[in-house]
């Protein structure tokens, strides 16, 4: 997937445009609010030439007592060809592909607090472009509410698929998730920030999820950011060349001060970039992919 991003760049570094899905249909189903991660699904199938629909789900018949299966059926009797699922609950898009006839494909744009893979590959993409470096080779620190936030679980899961065997978490008891052991070889748990980004290659901040926070985890927002907040005195306790990354959105001084998100060591534009030539990359695999499922479920009846 990092390779077929890749060749969405050309000699320039600028995104390119094809036709691989023209004549396609892509429709955002996003039962959570979203900016970066809607728009760049948007702006890669427009890149593809696929036709685009965002469905208003606060609009919907949803909200009038249509069940999510119903509403699924009727979307796919659309002839839609991919759902791009994001939605407040774990595991709805495994429940989606479940739902719908097997030539829609499903891709999921974060699922609770379960993952965000698409996030975590460009979070991938972004490094390899910017430190130019190998995984197995880097240190990376990643810091704020770890036990609420899907790119964390996410980025964690493939930073270790790709070899990277020194990763740091960096966060409060209360914003840990229980069983930290089940995260497995490679990864270090820090409660103290300074000791966490030392020497590092990478540093990933991450905002407090107060959306998903049933009781209180810290005593104010201003505490935070004295004990783990980026900035410029802890960022130089990183490597001189270490860059800062942020999913978004930001709460700036909160967990990143506005002189490093704004800073010459901040790719966090990069990263919105580098989602789009993800995005487009998955895209055209997942079609891809059902293309050549129907194939073989053709050749079978055939």
């Amino acid at each position: 997937i990092l390779d077929t991003a890749q060749s969405f760049f050309n000699d320039q570094n600028q995104l390119i445009t094809n036709n691989l899905l023209e004549g396609r249909t892509v429709m955002n189903l996003f039962f959570e609010n979203s900016t970066r991660t809607r728009t760049t699904f948007e702006a890669a199938a427009k890149r593809l030439s696929a036709n685009v629909l965002n469905i208003d789900i606060a609009r919907s018949s949803t909200s009038k007592g249509e069940t999510l299966r119903d509403t699924l059926w009727n979307l796919e009797a659309m002839a839609a060809d991919i759902f791009v699922v994001r939605h407040s609950s774990s595991g709805a898009a495994h429940f989606i592909a479940q739902t719908v006839c097997p030539h829609v494909a499903i891709i999921n744009a974060g699922d609770g607090r379960h993952a965000h893979p698409t996030q975590a590959m460009l979070d991938m993409l972004t490094i390899r472009r910017e430190t130019k470096k190998k995984f197995e080779d880097i240190s990376i620190a990643i810091i704020g509410d770890i036990k609420h936030s899907r790119v964390a679980r996410s980025d964690v899961a493939a930073l270790q698929t790709l070899g990277c065997k020194d990763i740091r978490v960096i966060a409060p008891n209360t914003l840990l998730p229980y069983g930290f052991d089940e995260y497995g070889e490679g990864v270090r748990l820090f409660n103290n920030m300074e000791a966490g980004i030392q020497d590092c290659d990478v540093i990933i901040t991450l905002r407090i999820q107060n959306e998903r926070i049933d009781s209180p985890a810290l005593s104010s927002q201003a505490e935070f950011y004295k004990m783990y907040g980026l900035n410029k005195e802890r960022l130089a306790m990183a490597k001189p060349d270490c860059i800062v990354m942020h999913p978004g959105p930001m709460n700036r001084g909160v967990e990143i001060d506005s002189s490093i998100a704004d800073g010459p060591q901040s790719v966090i534009l990069n990263q919105v970039t580098n989602g789009i030539a993800v995005r487009m990359a998955v895209l055209a695999l997942a079609m891809q992919g059902q293309l050549q499922e129907q194939g073989l479920l053709d050749a079978i009846a055939g």
